[in-house]
């Protein structure tokens, strides 16, 4: 990479961070200031990421699924069903990007029989809770978001602990739309967690396509 590309990805960095740490702070704290805070900057973080990730030479489905991120982020600050509904279907478009990224690379059986065991219990509990028309959307999001979790640990520890984080995000969305318990300031960790997810998802893709094993890839390709 360039001089100018890697200090035109480190400012993308630093601007990435501080819309993040802003809208961290704007959800611990109350009143209509903090709202606006936070309303401007959750629709920054995800086309802040995505244009870091493509100064530092991102494939497209990364940038692509950011960028649908960036759709569902916004989505969701519509309180309306069908916000809702259309977040829901950028962010699983996202997914699919994911998974294309993340080919055939080797995930434990064992992890898998432990997401499959969340999935369960998840749905067992959440599904009964929600709105009727939302039981099957989120019935098919809550399989393909897991089916990434667990796909997200072939490329290494980093996209596997984004997948991880991306479902405990979205599994406190999902229980509060169905009324059940979370913990405090529960809004702070759902972006707290999906920001991460996100980052370490975008470092862990990057990883794999530029690393060492990917040059061991294009080696054995080569032969």
């Amino acid at each position: 990479m360039t001089p100018e590309r890697e200090r035109a990805a480190r400012l993308l960095l630093l601007a990435y961070t501080l819309a993040a740490l802003t809208d961290l702070c704007a959800l611990l704290a109350h009143g209509h200031t903090a709202q606006g805070l936070h309303a401007a900057a959750k629709p920054l973080l995800m086309p802040l990421l995505a244009a870091q990730v493509y100064v530092r030479g991102a494939p497209r489905l990364l940038i692509a699924a950011l960028l649908f991120g960036w759709g569902g982020d916004t989505l969701l600050l519509i309180d309306a069903q069908p916000a809702f509904l259309a977040g829901m279907a950028l962010f699983a478009a996202g997914h699919l990007c994911y998974l294309v990224l993340f080919g055939r690379g080797r995930t434990s059986p064992y992890l898998g029989m432990g997401y499959a065991v969340a999935l369960a219990a998840t749905a067992t509990v959440l599904l009964p809770a929600l709105p009727a028309g939302l039981r099957i959307p989120v019935a098919g999001y809550s399989l393909l978001l897991t089916a990434m979790a667990y796909r997200a640990s072939g490329p290494g520890l980093r996209a596997g602990l984004g997948g991880a984080l991306f479902l405990v995000s979205d599994t406190l969305i999902a229980t509060g739309i169905a009324d059940l318990p979370r913990p405090p300031a529960a809004d702070f960790w759902i972006m707290a967690t999906y920001v991460a997810a996100q980052s370490l998802l975008a470092a862990g893709v990057l990883g794999f396509r530029t690393g060492p094993a990917s040059a061991y890839r294009e080696a054995r390709t080569s032969v």
